[in-house]
């Protein structure tokens, strides 16, 4: 039986990854109740290692920090991920901002952008881009093992875990794909939530 959040994946017309083993599904699903520079949404990596399903989660952000929202970098407005789409082969294994290891844009991506300042994502469907933006998906602080309290300046669009040890983690398993499947990008799912 078909993953009730693969299931959500299909119903929005999107991929999924079901043949053999280390055949990722990664999957954010942002919550509808989410709060700005809160990691209270979900990072899903679900697939089969020995033809057993695993569903590995972590938590994360896939809105911007606080800071960025008050402050865009881009004059069009801060970025936010455009959700019930999927990205087929956003990611590649590489280094956000060139110094830590993360999933790094390799293909295009919608967001919105939401340029009035002030401390709430607006998801507005009248101001959408679609582009190479350097939307990533990488750590928080790696002060400690818990990370950052607050998404702060970790986002400006990008997706954030807030624990260190859950990015090694996810990155473990990227790389196993590649290693087991040779194949080195990965499509990225958000769904809004619901479940």
């Amino acid at each position: 039986m078909l993953h009730p959040i693969l299931r959500r994946v299909e119903a929005i017309g999107g991929r999924v990854f079901t043949s053999g083993d280390w055949n990722l599904n990664l999957i954010g699903i942002r919550n509808p109740n989410g709060v700005a520079d809160r990691f209270d949404d979900e990072i899903h990596l679900i697939y089969k290692a020995g033809g057993r399903w695993i569903d590995r989660w972590f938590a994360g952000t896939t809105d911007p920090g606080v800071y960025y929202l008050n402050h865009p970098i881009n004059p069009a407005g801060t970025a936010a991920i455009v959700a019930d789409r999927q990205y087929p082969g956003l990611w590649k294994l590489g280094k956000h901002r060139g110094t830590q290891p993360a999933l790094v844009q390799a293909a295009p991506v919608a967001v919105h952008r939401d340029d009035n300042t002030d401390s709430k994502v607006d998801y507005d469907p009248a101001n959408i881009q679609t582009g190479l933006f350097g939307i990533n998906l990488h750590r928080s602080s790696n002060a400690s093992e818990f990370g950052s309290v607050k998404v702060g300046r970790y986002s400006a669009g990008c997706v954030v875990l807030q624990r260190p040890g859950d990015l090694d983690e996810l990155l473990t398993i990227c790389r196993t794909q590649r290693r087991e499947r040779g194949w080195d990008s990965f499509t990225f799912t958000l769904l809004n939530g619901g479940f």
